[in-house]
């Protein structure tokens, strides 16, 4: 039986003083009730570090093969000085792609070093929003739904406020555009939207907030950019007001375009446009996306099919609808009266389609923008120049366009 662990310390030291005095090393062994080999242990570690050698030592190994040599660790801090605000998962995947025949530690380990060499930090704890249903359905393929949106406006250096316009791909992540404006209009935006449909064609849908110049307080929300996309064969898709996360993959981005880009601005447009053009490349040819399998957005996008018009494609209606053009103020004539449509579609041919003998509705493209009872919104009266109908917003989702297809 071995000595009590409370007074092993006091032990070791009698058998070494015991020794010392000349006692032999099996008499030792039985009087402290301990093995011949652990009397020798003591013994031998005595007499390399004398009494302050006796302590218990840790069982850890000296060496472990799976050790991280002092290059690798060097390599993963470089990169992660590189990309500050690149993870462990994302570091670990960027060196199996980019570097797969060097060393590579585990996820865990990576995570480890950036802790100890003071690189890493405790995240805040997430708030979930509640679950829910997500109306605007998933882009499986690229182009099926492009994402823009601004981002909040800021300062540069110099005090020129800069507006970041940007439009990315939802089903690749791929970031077409990222554009600092010095406002949120029209007029600045659509150059933006033409140079990229150039370059990359036309998407099915275009998926947008509530704010302007993507939605205004008109007929079905529609603005002069919206008319331009009809116009083009692209279909409208808005999120629910203070509903950001179904735009979620977009407003993702702009969290991390702001945190690389903005934090603090540059010294003036110019320079924050140079550092917008620098994130733009990084995030589409090198940063790892976990939605994409840890893939670049890069190596998953390819150019649409539907290349941009050299002229802009009249819009067709079936042969039974009536063809309208809008007014300048957006109104049309309609049985010796008026109707207005929006003052977006100044100038637009709209289509009414005949339901039955007082009810109509009225189409701009393939969305409907709503219909009209004549009899019912007259009030009775007789049909007279001058006389304005309502137009009524269509009740739940719009049917589907008519047959053929009403866009090109």
């Amino acid at each position: 039986m071995p000595w009590k662990e409370t007074s092993a310390m006091e032990e070791r030291y009698r058998l070494i003083r015991d020794y010392l005095e000349g006692e032999d090393v099996a008499e030792l062994a039985r009087m402290y009730e301990v093995s011949r080999k652990t009397a020798h242990k003591w013994i031998g570690r005595y007499e390399v570090g004398g009494m302050e050698n006796l302590g218990d030592q840790s069982r850890a190994p000296q060496s472990h093969p799976n050790t991280v040599s002092e290059k690798t660790e060097q390599r993963i801090v470089e990169l992660r000085t590189e990309h500050p605000r690149w993870g462990p998962k994302k570091l670990w995947h960027w060196l199996e792609r980019e570097e797969p025949d060097a060393a590579r530690p585990a996820m865990s380990t990576i995570g480890a070093i950036l802790k100890r060499r003071g690189l890493a930090w405790a995240r805040k704890p997430k708030r979930h929003a509640s679950v829910g249903t997500h109306p605007l359905g998933v882009a499986k393929e690229p182009n099926q739904v492009w994402c823009t949106d601004y981002k909040g406006w800021f300062r540069c250096g110099d005090g020129q406020i800069c507006y970041p316009l940007t439009l990315t791909d939802a089903s690749s992540r791929y970031l077409l555009r990222c554009q600092g404006l010095q406002r949120a209009t029209r007029q600045l935006s659509k150059p933006v939207y033409e140079a990229a449909f150039r370059e990359f064609g036309l998407p099915q849908a275009m998926r947008s907030d509530n704010g302007p110049p993507f939605a205004s307080t008109g007929t079905q929300g529609l603005t002069q950019l919206n008319v331009w996309w009809i116009r083009l064969g692209i279909r409208l898709q808005r999120i629910t007001p203070g509903k950001p996360q179904q735009n979620g993959s977009h407003e993702r981005m702009h969290r991390t375009l702001k945190a690389e880009t903005a934090c603090p601005p540059q010294a003036n447009l110019r320079a924050q446009q140079a550092s917008f053009d620098a994130f733009l490349h990084e995030f589409n040819q090198q940063r790892p996306h976990e939605a994409l399998e840890f893939a670049t957005p890069a190596s998953r996008y390819q150019s649409s099919a539907r290349p941009y018009p050299a002229k802009l494609p009249e819009l067709e209606y079936p042969a039974h609808f009536y063809r309208r053009k809008a007014g300048p103020n957006g109104e049309i004539s309609w049985n010796y009266s008026w109707l207005f449509v929006g003052r977006a579609l100044a100038g637009e041919p709209v289509g009414i389609e005949p339901i039955d003998e007082d009810q109509c509705r009225v189409w701009f493209g393939s969305l409907l923008l709503g219909e009209f009872n004549q009899r019912a919104d007259l009030k009775g009266k007789y049909r007279r120049s001058g006389v304005w109908l309502k137009l009524h917003s269509p009740s739940g989702l719009p049917p589907p366009a008519p047959d053929p297809a009403v866009n090109p």
